[in-house]
């Protein structure tokens, strides 16, 4: 069976990683292309198109397209749940980018929508098929960490503000860092804890940066007037059972201790960091441990191992989740709890106060 998808959204993510990653798929075909600047729509469809393409600048058109089984949305966050919503009502299944929404009323309006038609619905949170994030996960299921009560995600740029796009609108992105890069750390920690139980958030945003002229930047230095969003944000968080999350993100930070995409965990039995690749410790026989886990699988002359290409994983196990009924590896509930915190953090930081979450 051929799945036949549609891509809303054809400008960075989409090029960088859904396009690329689908058209690897021998059971997809992407046959509609939709941007509200049709000129990318237009460049999408004749570098992945397949078949009888069809090109639109609105997605309401693309939807009414009946050949169309999946849909990806890849639009900016304020339109996440609106698209998914609409796509799940049109009888398509739905990969929607990364945060799931700007807000935890959203994201709970596209779960039940979801349920609702009975259609599958997934977020793009593809650090989690890393392979130090599958190895990871793997040792946690097994509980070889015990109870693991303190974790720390890490989402922590020295200067790399994206400035392309509608990155630095909070009206459009709900955010900066902290919806940005911050959920993917903090998506990464919830899975291997295995807890998706947040009884209270303690948070504090920061714009101390983001009015710096012609500041030093990975693309060039950005305009401070565009800058709405927070350069870096911090997050406490305790869940019921007591545990402690930290949670960082930056993209500007006067900090050279930087990662992207982190988590370290600490259990009763054991811990582990991303800090130096991926590295296990604990105890042993009254003696401390330390081990660092080998990802590569070279060592043959000529030839470098499978390689490890996430955002291909990712695809091809969603993929497969339709063709074989099967859920997806990213539950778009616990893709939401990671908005209910995120959210929680903002509002913590506009207040003052934590912020609670009802049970």
């Amino acid at each position: 069976m051929t799945l036949k998808v549609g891509i809303i959204g054809c400008g960075g993510i989409a090029n960088g990683k859904h396009m690329p990653s689908l058209a690897k798929l021998d059971e997809v075909e992407m046959i509609a292309f939709c941007d509200v600047i049709e000129d990318r729509a237009i460049k999408a469809s004749e570098n992945f198109g397949a078949g009888n393409v069809s090109v639109y600048n609105n997605y309401k058109d693309l939807l009414n397209n009946r050949e169309i089984d999946v849909v990806h949305v890849c639009t900016p966050n304020i339109s996440h749940a609106e698209i998914t919503i609409a796509a799940l009502e049109a009888g398509k299944h739905v990969m929607c980018e990364k945060p799931m929404a700007k807000t935890s009323k959203e994201a709970q309006e596209m779960i039940d929508a979801a349920k609702r038609t009975g259609k599958k619905l997934t977020i793009g949170y593809q650090n989690r098929f890393r392979k130090d994030s599958e190895y990871l996960h793997a040792i946690c299921e097994e509980k070889a960490l015990g109870e693991i009560y303190y974790a720390k995600a890490k989402a922590i740029r020295r200067r790399a503000v994206p400035t392309w796009g509608v990155f630095l609108d909070e009206e459009a992105q709900g955010g900066g860092p902290l919806i940005d890069i911050g959920t993917h750390a903090l998506d990464l920690t919830l899975w291997m804890m295995n807890n998706y139980k947040p009884k209270y958030v303690v948070g504090n945003t920061y714009h101390k940066l983001s009015k710096t002229e012609n500041a030093a930047n990975a693309w060039g230095p950005w305009d401070p007037n565009q800058f709405t969003v927070e350069d870096s944000a911090f997050g406490f968080i305790t869940m019921e059972n007591g545990a402690t999350i930290v949670l960082e993100s930056s993209w500007a930070l006067n900090s050279l201790d930087v990662g992207e995409a982190k988590t370290s965990l600490s259990g009763t039995k054991g811990g582990a960091d991303m800090e130096d690749g991926l590295r296990i410790n604990g105890e042993d026989h009254s003696l401390l441990f330390e081990k660092k886990i080998e990802l590569e699988t070279g060592g043959v002359d000529f030839y470098d191992g499978t390689g490890d290409d996430p955002a291909y994983t990712e695809a091809k196990q969603w993929i497969e989740s339709i063709l074989n009924d099967t859920e997806p590896v990213v539950k778009p509930e616990q893709a939401f709890v990671v908005t209910q915190i995120l959210e929680a953090i903002y509002q913590s930081a506009k207040t003052n106060q934590p912020v609670f979450f009802d049970k």
